[in-house]
């Protein structure tokens, strides 16, 4: 239909329709949108048919077990309902609203205040839709006030983007953001009914276009007189897709209680060494995501970001820090791998040794005499570490170290991870203007120098020492549901990278980070309930203002491991920490209240039953054998239940021949031979 004829159509309903048929006409159209000229058409300058947009809620995101990190809820704000004024001048519309925003102080904090032409403009253009004048009000606030609103004040409900921790997982869930103020002036067809928000941070971010829904439509109608039509919604809104996680919401909580508890700031990771599912990420201090909602204020982010413990930043994944001890078993690997020592190699270390004009010393600053890896590793001796890196060349562990994740992101979801540094003879030219050095060797054998690494990899690396062959691809989002439940996005557990260690090099650094445990340097992360392999560490970091870390990292159990995990202490500056002393008392306070479910998870399988039946299904006396039954000289008997005979005794028909049935024979399920994996 051409708009001329639309208006012809328009102009003979003006003489015989309802008011609201006119108007039900008008929104039908499309004709100009709904905006604040469509009542022109019938000279009925207050008439209305004005078109909505329904913001979409946001989808959740879950934990692994379904608990919400991000839901949404029901809030409200305060606003101003204008009614149609008979003779309104300006200063009438405006002393009116005035007098309903001195109410409005009255009931809650923080009112906003309009200019006297906001609120005229507001009354010739907008009137028929509140003018809001609060930030967002809970239920509670919302029951207290809303009996004292009276006339020309109402509470305007609105979907809110909640998150029910506060500040649990903050730096990997993210939080949003509106998209932009309300508009302003005539009326738009098709505006939203209040401010719709985006993802700004996070998964909140990363995954904006799943969580965000749809928006539905909704229709007013009015008279001339002011007078409300029943409402039309013809399109609902339809929610956002879920995003599932693979965290465990309980033990996230647990684990930042932990860190609250035993570290001014640091980190702990928790991975699932088969799957590459990340449990935990936790990272101390943290931010409140509830401040974004539904906005945060100049100052107050101001605030964060010059906070001097720079709470707004992910230790566990965007951090870079020298490992420390906890590298040791990388060097270790790659010797015991090349030959360049074995498991019974022993190597003098004195107390300290010195190369060119540096002197190194041992942590205690004791000599060992002659140790072996298995001894070095359990009292984490620098000299022995030191000479064998030395003896192996940087560039051969540093290609060992990037064989496990170091150097190079994980590739989870996560905004801001470091990739660490793991330097090469290109950046060591570029940065040092030099080749490798034998005191380069020594110090990143030890953890130190320009090596730079996330608990997060430290955490992935160890999942590779404790499964053995594989470096697992980490996951951290195990689902993506539509509105509907259906999966769209599904993790699949993969490898990241063939590790290619010979077997006996991972038996015998495993036996050195258990013997870590057992009587070495982190005996304070000794549980109750199962055995635990680590490596202590101590790391100088800011050497200006004498700032120290420590580490405890390492897997569980040492049988058929489960989980591998990491954990870094940041000291203050002067302090002195010690991986035995204040990073590993954090991983135990970490396990051991969860005993009882981590005994649950790394039980034993039951054993695998194999049944040895050599015999066959007996034929009474007199049967035809298959030969003669084949040749059709007759047919099978029945056999009665249990009848069970050796085929030996089949041709002789004595039944004193008869083995008795055998019996099931337990089988270790590490004996079970499976086929090669296909390669991705």
């Amino acid at each position: 239909m051409s708009r001329f004829i639309s208006h012809l159509l328009f102009g003979a309903l003006a003489a015989t329709a309802s008011p609201a048929q006119e108007l039900a006409a008008v929104a039908e159209t499309g004709l100009p949108g709904g905006s604040a000229t469509d009542a022109s058409i019938f000279t009925r300058r207050d008439a209305r048919a004005i078109t909505l947009s329904i913001p979409a809620p946001r989808g959740m995101i879950l934990d692994r077990n379904g608990q919400p990190f991000a839901q949404n809820r029901v809030a409200w704000q305060l606003g101003i309902q204008y009614q149609q004024f008979e003779k309104a001048d300006r200063d009438f519309v405006v002393a009116w609203g005035r007098a309903r925003i001195d109410k409005a102080k009255l009931l809650v904090p923080g009112v906003s205040e309009p200019t006297d032409d906001e609120l005229w403009n507001h009354y010739r253009e907008r009137r028929w839709l509140p003018l809001l004048i609060s930030t967002h009000l809970d239920k509670a606030l919302k029951e207290k006030i809303e009996s004292g609103l009276g006339s020309g004040l109402i509470l305007h409900p609105v979907y809110q983007r909640y998150y029910p921790h506060g500040s649990l997982a903050a730096h990997i869930v993210g939080y949003t953001g509106s998209v932009g103020k309300l508009p302003t002036g005539p009326i738009n067809f098709n505006e939203p009914l209040w401010e719709e928000s985006e993802g700004r941070a996070g998964l909140e971010y990363l995954f904006n276009k799943e969580l965000s829904g749809q928006a539905g439509m909704k229709k007013l109608l009015y008279d001339e007189h002011g007078r409300k039509f029943p409402e039309e919604q013809p399109k609902r809104p339809r929610p956002g897709g879920s995003v599932i996680t693979t965290l465990n919401l309980d033990w996230q909580k647990h684990a930042e209680d932990v860190l609250r508890k035993h570290a001014r700031r640091g980190a702990f990771v928790l991975i699932d060494v088969n799957t590459g599912e990340v449990l935990v990420m936790a990272s101390r201090p943290s931010f409140d995501l509830n401040e974004w909602i539904p906005g945060i204020s100049a100052k107050r982010m101001k605030e964060l970001e010059e906070d001097p413990a720079t709470p707004l930043y992910g230790r566990a994944f965007q951090s870079a820090y020298p490992p420390g001890s906890c590298f040791k078993p990388i060097v270790a690997l790659a010797a015991l791998d090349s030959g360049e020592v074995t498991r019974n190699t022993l190597i003098d270390c004195p107390g300290a040794l010195t190369i060119g004009n540096h002197t190194f010393h041992n942590h205690n600053k004791k000599g060992a005499g002659s140790i072996n890896v298995v001894q070095a590793l359990a009292s984490s001796n620098n000299i022995w570490f030191g000479k064998v890196g030395m003896r192996l060349g940087a560039n051969n562990f540093l290609n060992t170290a990037r064989r496990f994740g170091f150097g190079d992101k994980t590739g989870l979801p996560l905004i801001g991870e470091n990739a660490g540094n793991v330097p090469t003879n290109e950046w060591m030219l570029a940065v040092e203007k030099r080749r490798f050095k034998d005191g380069d060797a020594f110090n990143m054998s030890i953890g130190q120098g320009p090596l730079l690494v996330t608990p997060l990899q430290v955490a992935q690396s160890m999942a590779g020492i404790a499964n053995g062959g594989v470096l697992p691809q980490l996951h951290l989002v195990n689902q993506v549901q539509d509105p509907f439940g259906r999966v769209i996005e599904q993790a699949v557990p993969k490898r990241r990278n063939w590790l290619g260690i010979d077997e006996k090099a991972i038996e015998a650094t495993r036996e050195g980070m258990r013997a870590v445990v057992d009587g070495g340097t982190g005996r304070a992360a000794g549980l109750s309930f199962t055995e635990l392999c680590g490596k202590t560490g101590t790391a100088q970091w800011k050497i200006a203002n004498k700032t120290n870390l420590a580490w405890f990292a390492g897997f569980m159990p040492y049988d058929q491991p489960r989980f591998a995990f990491a954990a870094v202490y940041e000291g203050r500056p002067g302090e002195n920490p010690s991986g035995g002393k204040n990073a590993a008392p954090i991983v135990k306070a970490f396990f051991e209240p969860l005993k009882e479910e981590i005994k649950e998870i790394i039980a034993p399988a039951p054993k695998a039953l194999e049944v040895i039946d050599e015999s066959v299904i007996a034929p009474k006396a007199g049967a035809v054998t298959e030969e003669e039954a084949a040749a059709g000289e007759g047919i099978i008997n029945e056999i009665p239940d249990g009848e069970v005979l050796d085929p030996a005794a089949q041709s002789s028909g004595n039944e004193a021949d008869v083995p008795p049935v055998p019996k099931a024979l337990e089988v270790d399920p590490s004996e079970l031979e499976f086929p090669d994996e296909v390669e991705d």
